[in-house]
């Protein structure tokens, strides 16, 4: 079989020679960086807090906490979308 000029018979696929940093996205960037930032906040918010609503007290790590909230505002989000997108 002859060689070809990259060294690579004809038949067999050349191999990229790009490394596996530049075929992540800056989407799979973007999250990795979210990701490793919500892990710090984690690690750095396990204080036990108190919280009061009405007669109701709760104590709960601070980062669970935020992430309730998180939850609950991002289910109103969805509900007033979904309410929008059946009226219009």
């Amino acid at each position: 079989m002859s060689e070809s000029t990259t060294g690579h018979s004809p038949t067999e696929p050349a191999r990229s020679k790009t490394s596996w940093l530049s075929r992540v996205s800056v989407a799979q960037w973007v999250a990795l960086v979210v990701t490793v930032l919500a892990l710090v906040f984690v690690l750095q918010n396990r204080d036990r807090v108190t919280i009061h609503l009405l007669q109701i007290e709760v104590g709960s790590p601070m980062w669970l906490v935020l992430l309730v909230m998180f939850v609950a505002g991002w289910l109103a989000g969805v509900l007033v979308r979904w309410r929008r997108g059946r009226r219009g």
